[in-house]
């Protein structure tokens, strides 16, 4: 007995595995934050209490408080995707969520060729910018 499976069943499983993976990356967002923190710009993050960081116009939150704001943007969306009426518009706001995380990527990538980066940082942010393209593309093809 052959296995077929409709253009419908694939959809929901695909937004099912894209939920799961958005589940785990909010809890990352909240067990260990500092992960997150090399994709959050500097020019993004409020000055903080030690005044090392200058304020910038964009500068609306501290670099803790970006970080749990995505982790919650992605629980959000995790379970927005799991429901066919919510799934389009869940869809839209991850891939342009993971499109403005290209941002964070580039920015990091460019920080570890600094003078403070090292080799490491360097291959990290080199594996995880490219990674967030098929991420979009996934995201993406969830709007049908």
């Amino acid at each position: 007995m052959s296995l077929r499976w409709s253009a419908r069943t694939t959809q929901t499983a695909s937004a099912l595995g894209l939920s799961a993976l958005l589940l785990a990356s909010a809890m990352k967002h909240f067990r260990t934050p500092q992960f997150y923190y090399p994709v959050v710009p500097e020019y993004l993050c409020r000055q903080d209490e030690a005044g090392s960081r200058p304020n910038g116009p964009m500068a609306v939150m501290s670099r803790e408080e970006w970080v749990a704001s995505s982790g919650l943007l992605e629980a959000t969306a995790a379970v927005g995707l799991l429901f066919p009426a919510t799934r389009k518009v869940a869809a839209d706001g991850v891939t342009a969520m993971f499109t403005i995380f290209l941002a964070g990527h580039i920015d990091a990538l460019r920080r570890s060729y600094g003078p403070g980066g090292t080799q490491k940082q360097r291959r990290i942010h080199a594996l995880r910018l490219p990674l967030q393209i098929p991420l979009i593309v996934w995201s993406w093809s969830l709007r049908k």
